[in-house]
């Protein structure tokens, strides 16, 4: 049976199916074969539909599509470059959290290398950093903030792993904040080499781009503050609730108070547009969740560990098994797709070794972060080359020594349990 579902898979993706249909209609090929009623397939799409989390997607997603449609990255550019752009590679680490700050908000990198390419590119070759280096910069750092909340590949992670999509916003920021700091250091040395003049740090400018982002720099605390409290302040938020409080505050913000945004000309378009993407992740998701069923039904999970057994004795080798192969699959698929079709596979399997599933789920996603500028089809590479109008290949060049430096923090990440679980253990949150 598993070899026929994987020659059907295989027959449905040559001709050009959309990933959706080939999911479900393996799917109901399974449970008919079994003699299992075709509506289990559908009580998956229900239970999906029912699950109050399901809301934040759509609304995060939007969230960041007004943001990155606003003159928000032109703001947000600004106040990091007061803060920051004095540090020797100032304006290399100003792209960097930058890139990460949408990135978290939008979830699709993709959206972050072209709103914020087409701005800070021409800033970097103007301040006398290579080409080279620019665009490998912009295109490993189009990814950087999948590990910050309110990052949608995190809350998908959660519902697909069941795991407690509050505890992964925090486990995410200490990696997420260490991956921005080993890149930094690089660039920093890089600049140096470049002869890049420093900039001179202005109080003034502070607090001129501290003003300008009014609107912009409450939203990370909205989040953080309202999920989980911070001293006198008491929690009072659910995921659910920060999505639609931040939804809101935005349009209010973007739309109504600044007017960047036309409320019947361009917000219409820009919700479509997020939507679409919505739609699409919606639909793989309840597609899978059937087909993920019938995995456990059939227990392929524990047979796949059985076989790895023979293979992999202890804990150290299966994470680097576990790495090779998320790399692999993080520069051959879409995030979303691969959350959906392989955590439910491998989530047993790390269990069994006694990998925790929050350090599963960092470990998962850093993967996946890095697989999207890893040649040779990483999207992001092929994004980057249409946006710079630069050849494929310049584009692997250029990203290779960005990702040598994440392959080695992803070793830290993984090797380390309590980079991703010690926020957690000092807040003395049970998980």
């Amino acid at each position: 049976m598993v070899i026929l579902s994987i020659l059907l898979f295989l027959v449905l993706v040559l001709v050009g199916a959309p990933l959706f249909v080939v999911i479900a209609l393996i799917a109901l090929f399974c449970f008919y074969s079994v003699g299992i009623p075709l509506y289990a397939v559908i009580g998956e799409v229900y239970r999906l539909t029912s699950a109050p989390v399901l809301l934040t997607i759509p609304l995060f997603t939007v969230t960041g599509f007004l943001l990155a449609e606003s003159k928000a990255p032109q703001r947000i550019v600004r106040v990091i470059s007061a803060l920051f752009g004095w540090i020797p590679g100032g304006l290399a680490i100003v792209a960097l959290i930058s890139c990460a700050f949408f990135t978290a908000f939008t979830g699709a990198s993709g959206v972050t290398i072209i709103a914020l390419g087409g701005l800070l590119y021409p800033i970097l070759l103007k301040e006398k950093y290579e080409e080279k280096f620019s665009l490998g910069l912009l295109t490993t750092g189009g990814s950087l903030g999948l590990l910050f909340p309110p990052s949608v590949p995190l809350i998908l992670y959660g519902i697909v792993s069941k795991t407690n999509i509050d505890h992964l916003f925090l486990a995410g920021i200490l990696p997420g904040v260490f991956l921005i700091i080993i890149l930094s250091f690089y660039s920093g040395s890089k600049a140096l080499s470049f002869n890049v003049e420093r900039k001179r740090f202005c109080l003034k400018e502070v607090f001129s781009s501290l003003l300008s982002a009014w609107g912009e720099i409450p939203l990370p605390f909205i989040i953080i503050i309202g999920i989980y409290g911070l001293g006198i302040i008491k929690a009072q938020f659910t995921v659910t609730d920060a999505a639609a409080i931040c939804a809101l505050y935005v349009f209010v913000v973007q739309v109504l108070i600044r007017r960047e945004i036309s409320l019947l000309r361009e917000l219409p378009k820009i919700i479509q547009e997020s939507m679409v993407l919505v739609g699409g992740i919606i639909i793989i998701l309840a597609s899978a969740l059937g087909l993920t069923n019938y995995l456990v039904d059939e227990q392929i999970p524990m047979k796949i560990l059985s076989f790895m057994q023979l293979y992999i004795s202890s804990k150290l080798m299966f994470l680097v098994v576990l790495n090779i192969f998320l790399l692999i699959v993080g520069c051959l698929m879409d995030i979303f797709s691969a959350i959906i079709i392989v955590v439910p596979l491998i989530t047993p399997i790390a269990l069994s070794f006694g990998v925790h599933p929050i350090h599963l789920g960092i470990i998962f996603l850093t993967n996946l972060e890095i697989g999207y500028a890893t040649p040779p089809v990483g999207i992001n590479l092929f994004i980057s080359s249409f946006r710079f109008n630069k050849p494929i290949l310049s584009l692997y060049k250029a990203s290779l020594p960005f990702l040598v430096i994440l392959l080695l923090a992803l070793l830290i990440i993984t090797y380390v349990p309590l980079l991703s679980l010690g926020l957690l253990e000092f807040l003395k949150i049970s998980f």
